[in-house]
């Protein structure tokens, strides 16, 4: 594997927290952390770094974003002995925003080549944008999705993390295959950004409808390679670091779309953003993150028992006609997923639970 060393700084677990040590079950004991010996990631099926870039926010004052979220993550229990976790520290800030993009798309792209699947912890949610530049270095069409109380699409606005998304969705060359926005409050976004979403067939998800519909969010998620969660979509209540909204998702939900991105065998990129420690309150917010990430841990767990497509002994089989078209449908013994076969034979769309 290249040679990561000069783009990332050593974390250090015991001055995380606090000299109180850990003990045998908890996931610090569990994860190869980069402190004085960079590790072995070959046999990592999850690559955690640190991104305490937050410049494109316009606040200075959340750099301790992962190792606060850290903190808390690696006081939580180790359940899930199939996953192999590292933690390879945190990106260095370059001199510019653009130098902390160009680091950031140098690393993930280069654990992409290596098929890892990597969680990038802190950072401004304009750091999404690097996540996708990492996929443009590797010309990787993808699918994307955010879960965001507002869509970052103001072009008008000098604020970086406000407008990135201007970039990723209609620069060129594009590789977005396809963008799904979920958890936004309607009262944020212009109804006109919506029409122009919807024009581009793009999927946006009111908040109402996936809190309703929380279920239905799993093929979306299901299919997506980059995902990107600015922890604003998380309610002020049970995130209070956000001072977004009162509304929003609740933290059981927010665990619940992570560990659906667990599951996922396409997802290769999961960024949670937005975190500033400085407005939390006693860590609550760090520690829902820290919770989000044990999930998407189970999520990955349970996606390792997943049987193959090809292996139909493990899949119930329901044949269907749909305008003349014969159609299959599958459904997994294991985990309950379905999956519905295209009319090429060839491809299988995730699909959602089918009530009778």
């Amino acid at each position: 594997m290249y040679d990561l060393h000069d783009f990332l700084e050593p974390v250090f677990a015991s001055a995380i927290n606090e000299d109180e040590g850990y003990n045998d079950g908890q996931l610090a004991k569990h994860i190869a952390i980069y402190e004085n010996n960079f590790p072995d990631v070959s046999l990592a099926d999850i690559v955690l770094i640190g991104v305490p870039e937050v410049r494109g926010s316009g606040n200075a004052n959340a750099v301790n974003a992962p190792n606060t979220i850290r903190k808390q993550l690696y006081r939580l229990h180790f359940w899930h002995t199939s996953v192999s976790i590292a933690d390879i520290g945190n990106i260095k800030t370059g001199a510019t925003l653009a130098d902390s993009y160009a680091a950031v798309k140098t690393v993930l792209a280069e654990l992409l080549r290596h098929k890892k699947t990597v969680v990038l912890l802190g950072g401004s949610h304009d750091i999404t944008l690097a996540q996708y530049f990492a996929y443009k270095e590797l010309q990787q069409v993808v699918e994307a999705t955010c879960v965001d109380a507002t869509i970052d699409l103001k072009g008008e606005s000098p604020v970086r993390s406000e407008n990135f998304l201007m970039e990723m969705l209609t620069g060129e060359p594009n590789l977005v295959k396809h963008y799904n926005h979920i958890g936004f409050q309607s009262y944020f976004v212009h109804p006109r950004m919506l029409e122009t979403m919807d024009k581009l067939r793009f999927d946006c998800f009111r908040v109402g409808t996936a809190k309703e519909n929380i279920e239905e969010m799993e093929p979306v998620i299901r299919n997506t390679h980059l995902l990107s969660f600015d922890i604003n979509a998380v309610k002020y209540s049970d995130a209070p670091s956000t001072q977004q909204s009162p509304n929003g998702f609740s933290g059981e939900e927010a665990c619940m779309l992570t560990r659906y991105a667990g599951m996922s065998n396409n997802l290769s990129s999961f960024g949670i953003y937005g975190y500033n420690p400085q407005q939390d309150v006693n860590e609550l917010t760090a520690k829902q993150i820290a919770q989000m990430l044990w999930y998407f841990i189970d999520g990955k767990s349970r996606s390792k028992q997943e049987a193959e497509i090809e292996d139909r002994q493990n899949f119930n089989e329901f044949h269907c006609t749909l305008t003349e078209i014969d159609t299959i449908f599958l459904q997994s013994k294991k985990t309950g997923r379905w999956w519905m076969q295209l009319p090429n034979k060839n491809l299988l769309l995730a699909v959602m639970p089918i009530i009778y």
